[in-house]
């Protein structure tokens, strides 16, 4: 829930899109069960522009894909484009190439994402 200041009304736009990315969280990393190989093609609602179809064999295709699906996919989305297992593999290089907010509500949500990326450090 946004929370707001007291001495303004309007939240702030960390708060906006904290909230934002907050709501598209599963419930689980286990929910995460997209597809681990192979090509897959992103709707238009996620890439509308640019390359849609990402190739998950290719490790930069497939930051790409899950870049671009954490940023700007809804809930069913993320839950049927993204992979759990991928998703921990690649956190501790991928949280450096994501936004703060997508970064700090994941991590908030799910410790084992913070506790990989410190343990790669």
């Amino acid at each position: 829930m946004v929370q707001q200041s007291s001495s303004d009304t309007t939240p702030s736009a960390a708060e906006v899109l904290h909230e934002r990315y907050a709501r598209r969280l599963p419930d689980a990393l286990e929910d995460l069960t997209g597809p681990e190989h192979g090509p897959v093609e992103l709707p238009l609602h996620i890439v509308w522009s640019g390359l849609r179809t990402y190739d998950l064999d290719r490790p930069r295709q497939r930051m790409g894909l899950y870049r671009t699906v954490l940023a700007e996919g809804q809930r069913d989305d993320i839950t049927g484009f993204l992979n759990r297992d991928l998703l921990l593999a690649q956190w501790p290089l991928m949280r450096t190439m994501i936004s703060r907010h997508v970064r700090e509500v994941w991590e908030a949500a799910f410790p084992e994402l913070a506790h990989r990326a410190s343990a790669a450090a």
